[in-house]
Parts: C-alpha cells; sequence; structure tokens
C-alpha cells in the first residue's frame, strides 16, 4: 500500500462555554484545528487531527501544524502508512522536533492500518479493556462558587472526576478548591490543575492550606525541578502534565519520585506511535495516566477513545472527551459520553466518517 495523496484541512471549534480559562489569565474562545485525510492506492482514506490550546498553552500553535505539514508531507507520498515505525522516523527525518506538527499524520496512519486489518485501533494499541472508561470534566477558571456551580452541573451529567482550572491568585485558588470540594461526593476525585501557574512559594501556600482536602495537585509549576521541589513538599497525591513530553522525562520522574500520575497528551509526544511507547512504559513502572491531547474535536476524540480502551483500567487514571466540549461536529462515528463514560468505537479504524460540508475545501495538499 502506498500514500497517494495528502490533504490538510482548517476548521474553527467553537465552545459552549464561550470561553476557556486557564492559569496567568490565558484564554481561548475558538479552537483552530487542523484535519488530514492520507488517501491511498488501495482505496483506504485515514483521518487524523491536532489542535492545540491556542500559542500560549505549549510551544505548539495552530498555523505552525500547517506549515510543518507542508514541509512533511510531500515527501512521504509513495510511502507505505502502514509501517508506522518507518513513518515516524521519516517524519523525524524530515522535520527535527515539533512532534505536534506530525502527530495527526500518524493517527492517520493508524487509522488506515486498522481499516487494512478491518480491526479497530484500539485492538492495534493492545486490546479493549471492558465496556466503557471514565474520563474527567476541565472546569474553566471562574470565581469560586460559579465553578463550584459547573461542578454541581456536570456531576448531575455523570461525571465523577474534575480538572480544576487554578494557577492563579493563591487565596483565591485555595477557596476554588476548598468550593468545589464541598459539592463532590466520597469516590469523586479532584485536580487542581495550575498549569505552570504558581511560582514555588504559592505553590506552597496552597499546597499547605488544602493538605486536609482530598484533591490531586497538578503541575504547580513552570519548571520539572521546581515542580519536585513542591512534590517534597506535600503528601497530596501528584500530577506532572507540561514537562512530560518524552520517555526520558518519564524515566526522569520515576527515578525521583516526582509524581503519582502523569498525563499524557498525543501530539506532544508525535501521534499514536509514540504515545503507545510511553504508555506501556507507564503501566511497566506502575504509573497511572490520564490519557487526552491539547483539544480537538471528533477524531481527537476517537484517538483518544482508543488509546484509553486499550489501556489497562487500573492505569487509567482518567481521558476526556473534547468533542462535547465544541458546538460543531467534524466527524460522525465519533464517541459520544454516556453517564460520565465513553466507549471507543468497534469499527475498523478509528471508526470516523468526517463531515466533509463542515471542513470544506483542503487548505492544503500534496
Amino acid at each position: 500500500m502506498k500514500i497517494t495523496k495528502i490533504l490538510v484541512y482548517q476548521v474553527d471549534l467553537p465552545l459552549h462555554e464561550g470561553a476557556y480559562q486557564w492559569s496567568e489569565g490565558k484564554s481561548v474562545a475558538v479552537f483552530d484545528s487542523t484535519v488530514v485525510a492520507i488517501h491511498t492506492d488501495a482505496g483506504i482514506t485515514g483521518w487524523g487531527e491536532v489542535c492545540p490550546l491556542g500559542p500560549v498553552y505549549l510551544p505548539a500553535y495552530a498555523r505552525g501544524v500547517r506549515t510543518g505539514i507542508a514541509e512533511i508531507a510531500p515527501q512521504l507520498i509513495g510511502q507505505d502508512p502502514t509501517r508506522l515505525l518507518q513513518i515516524n522516523r521519516t517524519m523525524d527525518y524530515l522535520l527535527k522536533g515539533h512532534p505536534y506538527v506530525k502527530s495527526a499524520i500518524d493517527m492517520a496512519c493508524w487509522d488506515i492500518t486498522g481499516q487494512a486489518a478491518e480491526m479497530p485501533v484500539c485492538h492495534l494499541l493492545g486490546g479493549r479493556y471492558g465496556d466503557d472508561f471514565i474520563f474527567y470534566r476541565a472546569i474553566s477558571q471562574r470565581p469560586a462558587a460559579e465553578m463550584a456551580q459547573n461542578v454541581a452541573g456536570y456531576r448531575a451529567e455523570g461525571y465523577r472526576r474534575f480538572q480544576l482550572k487554578v494557577g492563579g491568585n493563591p487565596d483565591e485558588d485555595v477557596e476554588r478548591i476548598r468550593a468545589v470540594r464541598a459539592v463532590l461526593s466520597p469516590g469523586d476525585k479532584l485536580i487542581a490543575d495550575a498549569n505552570t501557574g504558581w511560582l514555588m512559594h504559592e505553590a506552597v501556600r496552597v499546597v499547605n492550606a488544602v493538605r486536609d482536602v482530598d484533591v490531586y495537585i497538578e503541575q504547580p509549576c513552570a519548571s520539572y525541578e521546581q515542580c519536585l521541589t513542591i512534590r517534597r513538599r506535600t503528601t497530596l497525591p501528584f500530577v506532572l502534565d507540561e514537562v512530560i513530553d518524552s520517555i526520558d522525562m518519564i524515566m526522569r520522574g520515576a527515578a525521583d519520585g516526582a509524581m503519582d500520575v502523569v498525563n499524557l497528551k498525543i501530539s506532544k509526544f508525535g501521534g499514536l506511535t509514540r504515545i503507545k511507547q510511553a504508555r506501556d512504559l507507564c503501566v511497566s513502572l506502575g504509573i497511572a495516566m490520564t490519557l487526552e491531547d491539547s483539544w480537538g474535536g471528533d477524531i481527537i476524540t476517537a484517538a483518544i477513545a482508543h488509546l484509553a480502551h486499550s489501556t489497562p483500567p487500573e492505569f487509567l487514571f482518567t481521558a476526556t472527551d473534547f468533542n462535547s466540549y465544541v458546538t460543531r461536529s467534524i466527524a460522525d462515528g465519533a464517541p459520544q459520553r454516556v453517564n460520565g463514560r465513553m466507549a471507543a468505537s468497534d469499527q475498523p479504524g478509528l471508526g470516523v466518517r468526517p463531515r466533509m460540508e463542515v471542513l470544506g475545501e483542503p487548505v492544503g495538499r500534496s
């Protein structure tokens, strides 16, 4: 099988809540998503998606995706998309770094491989565990009472795990954590995610002020070393996210005892091929995981579902359903939440059928 054509689409994804806000006053109202279609001489088309959380979250931005793909794609024509490691090595040779650029291409190659094998991607990623899996709801940063009200509303919809966006004023963040925990029940999980927003003295104040609260602390500071310092000054369970961007960082964190949970994002690792390696390593090391991406629509949600559904349940801390946050559907067949849970498609590949009337005309082709 050979790649004959690669098309690139751009689509805006507005949010139901109007805007998504996190640490340091950062906010996004409309997400700029890139969708990739890889056509083959076997008549199979694979689909991938990548959607950075704006240009101020990670070293990734939407226009950079499309510019990077324009560099890589022409030299992938004629390659076999089912030779996943070879495709990844070729992309790494053609473009040093910039893993987010490669993510949608790799995802589309997994979709093709699954369709060719007549198997869902989750089976190729290791096998399907159970009937469904649990995921979390991210709660945009707002005043404490409003965040507590939002959590109560989402809890009524079936969610039982909540990622609270903090990383602002420490006193206000303590109030946010306590207000939200008060509307939860035993067994519900609460993660206070600072998204690197606290300085160390602020993080110490917060973890000390909520030491009696059932809450996880996620990525309090900007650097790994700063987070490790806070980790050693609290008994609260600890999650690392932004600094976990490679196999090396997982190994370092495990050796240092730096975290209890890691947040693995597909595009941060460069696609499903690389994140499968990271996921399997975490299982070997006994580290629980949140499996997700920076943001996205139906195609990314489908990829997350296949990754999560193929992960041993005891290691799946949680995952996410980005397509429920946005107002625009870009593909049929994508998984949908049911009472705070989700299941990967049992159709071959990712199981999605893009809605061409939404994607429109391609903005790039090779």
